[in-house]
């Protein structure tokens, strides 16, 4: 395994850590706590959240198209990484400054503006760049091994986003009792600090992923020497490569699943947004314990760590004796599964509007579904995403992963924006809403069945022979027909 793998999951897994934790709060951090600068509540209604919400996932996932071109063409991967960290640690700052007396002379709305800006330059910038990272400390000799790691560099973002997803929202809501379990368990000191009103509050909530930020960016200097570096092309070299015909080939070749990518991510990345809404209505006691609803999605990342490996090692190959599982047919499947889990949600929802209260438990089965058509298409997109790529544009081609992310939640901001009415009532209501996304998906892999078959491509890897020392840079690359 090469040397600087650790490093690179270490520094994944705390950056994740730090961006699900902030993320988590978001939708509910603006519908019920956010305030002006007199202290008064200054609440969005949910729908405007959301919509809010999903414009800067998208913002964040659009812009590693900026930090793609200065690793490549410019920098360098390591320094662009290195130094928009930097930018990313000053972002959560400026959120954890929201519960200051700050947020008494600069309205929190403003605070809460500039420090997503500067997050979603951050987090945008550095996207491209982590996960390419990992594909160059690889080549011809130690190929058959990307697959597994790029399962495990997977495995790290949701081990960090489980954990922070659970602690976060704690952190905000106002502090209360523990449970029993856990009073029992730990010396009454121990149980008054974690109740102290200070220790849950925005700055709090918003301070300790921004710890786990800067601890992502100090591991990551940390693993400066074990690298393989690919060195940066030129811009001018940059330009001709972008633009010779080879190379647009080889785009168009890439783009293929993007519009039907982006469908599932509209629908996924709503488990931060309308799901957190709709779990509010429901009953959240499970285990003994009064679950918050921001807390519920930590389901996901935990769902990820178990079925990451079922997939991989059991599913994957049962499937293979029967039929070859190309990256489109997982992407295919996947996003079939995806619109069963909204589905559920449609469902649970209809019995909301009934007046009931269902069980939080109902929407833990939708995750599992959910989770499941996100294994089947993430992670392949992402390892797709890799290998079609030439080694001097990695950066950029893997912007095409992360720019179905963004249109996705584009897509899913544009709907709530438009159906919100003047009076503050929505055109797509309860139900509906959730059976509009149904339909969508459904139509999208309809038609990703039917274009799929069609697809011709190539793999890239740089040529690992030629890497000499553990830090320098790797020279030339392998060109093999796709399986």
């Amino acid at each position: 395994m090469p040397p600087g793998v650790p490093y690179i999951v270490g520094n994944e897994a705390a950056e994740r850590f730090s961006y699900y934790g902030m993320n988590s709060i978001l939708v509910v951090f603006m519908t019920k706590y956010l305030l002006d600068k007199m202290g008064h509540l200054s609440v969005m209604q949910p729908a405007n959240a959301d919509a809010w919400y999903h414009t800067f996932v998208s913002a964040a996932y659009l812009l590693p198209l900026l930090g793609a071109v200065l690793a490549d063409a410019v920098f360098g991967k390591f320094w662009v990484v290195f130094w928009i960290s930097i930018v990313y640690c000053l972002g959560h700052a400026t959120l954890a400054l929201i519960g200051s007396p700050v947020a008494h002379a600069i309205a929190p709305r403003y605070l809460l503006a500039i420090g997503l800006l500067l997050i979603a330059i951050g987090a945008g910038g550095i996207k491209p760049c982590v996960s390419t990272n990992v594909g160059d400390q690889f080549g011809e000799s130690n190929q058959h091994l990307l697959t597994r790691v790029f399962n495990w560099f997977y495995f790290s973002i949701n081990a960090g986003s489980a954990f922070s997803t659970l602690l976060i929202p704690w952190l905000l809501e106002p502090a209360s009792s523990l449970p029993s379990w856990m009073t029992n368990l730990l010396p009454a000191s121990v149980c008054n600090f974690l109740v102290n009103p200070r220790l849950h509050s925005p700055d709090v909530a918003f301070g300790i992923p921004g710890v786990f930020m800067a601890i992502a960016t100090i591991v990551f200097w940390m693993g400066r020497k074990k690298f393989v570096h690919i060195p940066p092309v030129g811009f001018w070299p940059y330009l001709r490569e972008i633009f010779n015909k080879e190379t647009g080939k080889i785009f168009l070749n890439v783009l293929m699943p993007v519009p039907f990518v982006m469908i599932f991510w509209a629908l996924w990345q709503q488990n931060f947004s309308s799901w957190i809404v709709q779990a509010e209505s429901m009953d959240r006691h499970l285990f003994g314990v009064d679950w918050l609803s921001s807390q519920i999605q930590t389901v996901n990342p935990i769902f990820i760590l178990i079925m990451l490996p079922v997939f991989s090692y059991w599913l994957y190959p049962l499937v293979e004796k029967v039929v070859p599982l190309t990256p489109l047919r997982k992407i295919g499947a996947g996003l079939f599964v995806t619109a069963a889990s909204f589905f559920i949600v449609a469902l649970i929802q209809t019995r909301i509007d009934a007046g009931a209260r269902p069980n939080i438990v109902w929407q833990l089965w939708a995750f599992v579904v959910l989770t499941a058509g996100e294994t089947l298409v993430s992670p392949t997109h992402l390892e797709f995403s890799y290998t079609q790529g030439p080694v001097k544009l990695k950066s950029l081609v893997m912007c095409t992963y992360l720019l179905a992310v963004s249109l996705g939640n584009a897509f899913t901001a544009v709907v709530n924006f438009v159906i919100q009415n003047p009076d503050g009532s929505v055109k797509l209501h309860g139900t509906s809403y959730f059976m509009f996304f149904v339909w969508v998906m459904l139509g999208t892999a309809v038609l990703f069945a039917i274009v799929s078959p069609f697809y011709r491509g190539k793999t890239y890897l740089q040529d690992q022979t030629k890497v000499v020392g553990e830090a320098e840079p790797a020279i030339g690359f392998a060109i093999q027909p796709e399986a």
